[in-house]
């Protein structure tokens, strides 16, 4: 990818899962990167694994104000600047609105749409001051249509992609360029929990045109790009990588595959 290797990154959520992938991507690209997130064991583990000399942590609780300023702020000591912000940290759980505390539904913003703003407000003067970056957001396709057992997930994720959009229509003009990937279905410790209810995940996959889950490698790539000068004229772009399940319109196949 053109224009990654020696830029300063910052990952939210890093540790593990598709965060990990993406620092493992953007130091194969020959970035420097600084990852967050809540376990400092997990961030050590996630550092031995890497073994990587440009691969950073520090332990941060997005969803907090003070937090996220002191991780930008250490990236920009570290490195001398920022140029790449990829907001990966999440929290999703099943939450029926009846059922749901104020003090879950808050806390789940917090996580998801609240540390988006935090970052974004805290790494632009930054980019600014390089004369560009690269913002890249992700989201999900729950944030594009609702998710019947994740209503708070749903509406946090749509906000997050409209909060894309809205920040890449003023800050394009400065050269800072902010798009969001909608995943879908990705393998990774938080969806291993499903392999207990094999049924539950036989209707998932028969709802995937791709008839499988996306492996995390799959979704860094995306980011990788995303972040990259080959995408240069990217400006709120909201990528969808589903395998298939929102091109669909909802009705069964009527020809046989295969």
């Amino acid at each position: 990818m053109k224009g990654i290797a020696g830029k300063a990154c910052i990952v939210t959520g890093g540790s593990a899962g598709i965060g990990l992938a993406i620092v493992r991507r953007l130091l194969d690209e020959g970035a420097q990167v600084l990852f967050c997130g809540q376990n400092e064991a997990n961030g050590a583990a996630a550092l031995a694994e890497l073994g990587h000399p440009d691969a950073h942590f520090m332990r941060a609780d997005v969803g907090d104000e003070a937090d996220v300023e002191a991780l930008v702020a250490a990236a920009v000591e570290r490195f001398g600047g920022l140029d790449i912000l990829v907001n990966n940290a999440a929290k999703a759980a099943i939450d029926l609105i009846p059922d749901h505390s104020t003090e879950d539904w808050r806390r789940s913003t917090a996580v998801n749409l609240d540390s988006v703003f935090f970052t974004c407000r805290a790494a632009i003067p930054h980019m600014r001051a390089r004369g560009g970056g690269s913002i890249v957001n992700i989201a999900s396709i729950s944030g594009l249509g609702g998710e019947g057992a994740y209503p708070s997930y749903s509406a946090q994720k749509g906000a997050v992609i409209n909060l894309t959009r809205a920040m890449a229509v003023y800050h394009a003009r400065e050269n800072i360029r902010i798009n969001a990937l909608c995943p879908g279905f990705v393998e990774t410790p938080a969806t291993d929990a499903f392999k207990a209810l094999p049924d539950l995940l036989t209707r998932w996959f028969e709802g995937i045109p791709a008839q499988r889950p996306a492996q995390v490698e799959e979704m860094a790539g995306i980011v990788a790009f995303l972040a990259s000068d080959d995408a240069s004229y990217m400006h709120g772009s909201i990528v969808v990588a589903d395998g298939g399940v929102t091109a669909g319109s909802g009705q069964p196949t009527q020809v046989p595959l295969g």
